[in-house]
């Protein structure tokens, strides 16, 4: 087949269900344009080069206007603005817009307005969190997976069925604890978040944890452990540890780092470590009421 001939589109049912499985192994999972570009005749068609001209007059220079963020300027994705806000701008940004919420909703309210974090651009829906927000216990795992993004709700799918089993072991549902993420929107192709997202982010968890004021933390998996917990290394070495975090005004929250459902159903072997956690988190929860 030449180069410049299309591939063949005569696939059957097993074939077609192959290469998508493969692009999603790859990380292929957003669609981004109506129609595939292919990359390779671009390179291979270079632009003709043009006769000289002579150049035109520039034009006076108008000054410009310094380009300034509100979180609250546009509800929707402003893909122009993510882009073009630095790190530092995007985290002193957040840092204002939960700073503004007094309430769980207007959290939400500004998480929605807010366009300084770039996984906002694939994510289908913002995935806040769920439960009982006078919860003593919140449990924080590092972002939404695929079917959490499709339904807006975190610990859905099979994760979400293992959660539900792991706090039933302990007397607990969902309903009576609370469910989050530190990242509230899906990072696509299944890669871990990057350190510059996780702190555009964070004032957004945090100011869900002072509304809240839970007793315990429960940190499920590496990003949330790292992050909350200041522990390096992976979660496997950390789990079962104990912390006390300050609290401004307040007594210290207790928190504890264990395996994430999503680990869990990669590696059954480990849940015999995750019942252990799990029984010491009953009991300190037992303490805390």
């Amino acid at each position: 087949m030449s180069l410049h001939q299309a591939p063949s589109t005569d696939l059957d049912h097993a074939q077609l269900a192959a290469l998508l499985r493969w692009y999603v192994d790859m990380g292929v999972d957003i669609a981004i344009a109506e129609e595939p570009q292919n990359r390779f005749m671009e390179v291979a068609r270079p632009a003709p080069v043009a006769a000289p001209q002579e150049p035109p007059r520039e034009a006076p220079r108008q000054a410009r206007a310094p380009q300034t963020f509100s979180a609250a300027a546009n509800p929707g994705r402003n893909v122009d603005a993510a882009a073009a806000l630095s790190v530092e701008a995007a985290i002193k940004a957040a840092r204002e817009s939960a700073a503004r919420a007094t309430t769980l909703d207007e959290v939400r309210a500004e998480l929605m307005a807010f366009d300084g974090c770039i996984l906002k651009r694939t994510a289908t829906n913002l995935v806040f969190a769920d439960g009982d927000p006078k919860s003593r216990i919140m449990f924080i795992a590092e972002a939404p997976g695929d079917e959490d993004d499709r339904q807006g709700l975190p610990f859905t799918g099979p994760p979400g069925r293992l959660l539900e089993h792991m706090l039933k072991a302990i007397k607990l549902d969902r309903k009576t604890v609370w469910l989050t993420n530190l990242l509230p929107w899906r990072v696509p192709g299944k890669r871990p978040a990057t350190a510059q997202e996780i702190s555009v982010c964070l004032p957004f968890l945090m100011r869900q944890i002072e509304l809240i004021q839970p007793a315990l933390l429960v940190c499920l998996g590496d990003a949330p452990t790292q992050t909350l917990m200041g522990l390096k290394g992976s979660v496997i070495h950390n789990r079962g540890l104990w912390q006390e975090l300050p609290r401004k005004g307040g007594e210290p929250i207790r928190a504890i780092a264990t395996l994430a459902p999503s680990y869990l159903l990669r590696a059954s072997r480990n849940k015999q470590l995750v019942w252990r956690d799990l029984i010491e988190i009953r009991k300190a929860l037992d303490a805390a009421l």
